[in-house]
């Protein structure tokens, strides 16, 4: 017996189904749409089962039963968007206004003798305009790599 049922509401099944067929979305807000769509028990919903919906769009059963559990308990759009969790072991060092900065640098005229910024040099001036307190070059290329796709 599933604990949580998803029921959507015809203009959630738009939604979602608009969502799907139109524009660019991130890969999960699609992967968590579809799973919504199959897993719906209303009249005009599919009804599968967590086993049938993992297969079906190729992701664990885990990940489905824990969509039906943020619908349920926290509605659509929680369901839709990832959210940092507040309890994660490590707190994010670029916030985004600091991520633009560092990117803004970036972007900027490379210090004189050098042809492009390293990583290193980024670590050091980021920390020295006090853009942030402390970041290691590693944290730097994480944030560069969204951007830049590793032309860096």
């Amino acid at each position: 017996m599933k604990k949580y049922i998803v029921t959507l509401s015809d203009a959630e099944r738009t939604q979602l189904t608009s969502l799907i067929q139109t524009g660019k979305h991130p890969a999960r807000k699609l992967l968590m749409a579809r799973i919504l769509l199959k897993a719906d028990a209303s009249d005009n919903g599919e009804g599968w089962s967590d086993s049938e919906i993992a297969a079906a769009v190729e992701t664990s059963t885990d990940t489905v039963a824990r969509t039906r559990q943020r619908l349920v308990e926290e509605g659509l759009e929680a369901a839709l968007t990832r959210m940092h969790s507040p309890n994660s072991a490590r707190k994010r060092i670029f916030d985004g206004a600091a991520e633009a900065r560092l990117i803004a640098l970036a972007c900027s005229k490379a210090p004189a003798g050098r042809v492009r910024w390293t990583l290193e040099l980024l670590e050091e001036k980021v920390v020295e305009l006090k853009i942030v307190e402390r970041a290691s070059d590693n944290t730097i290329g994480r944030v560069l790599k969204k951007t830049f796709s590793g032309r860096i």
